[in-house]
């Protein structure tokens, strides 16, 4: 039976990648990259499944509903 692959497998496999792509190049802002690349399409499908009730979005993420309001204009998703 083969083993499902989770999320952080996805992460090491898209890093392995992009420090391969980089041909040698110095990284830089690695983590500032990795959070927005993941927090942004993780708010997106939350909101999606509150159908863009922001109070229980804010619940199944953990976060307070001002910060998930902010990272909301951050990453510029409409709801």
């Amino acid at each position: 039976m083969e083993k499902k692959t989770d999320i952080s497998d996805c992460v090491n496999e898209s890093l392995d990648q992009y420090f391969k792509d980089l041909d040698g190049e110095h990284p830089t802002n690695v983590y500032d990259m990795v959070i927005g690349m993941v927090e942004k399409p993780l708010i997106s499908y939350i909101m999606g499944i509150s159908k863009g009730n922001q109070s229980k979005a804010a619940e199944i993420l953990g976060l307070n509903r001002n910060t998930l309001r902010k990272k909301l204009k951050q990453h510029k998703i409409d709801i």
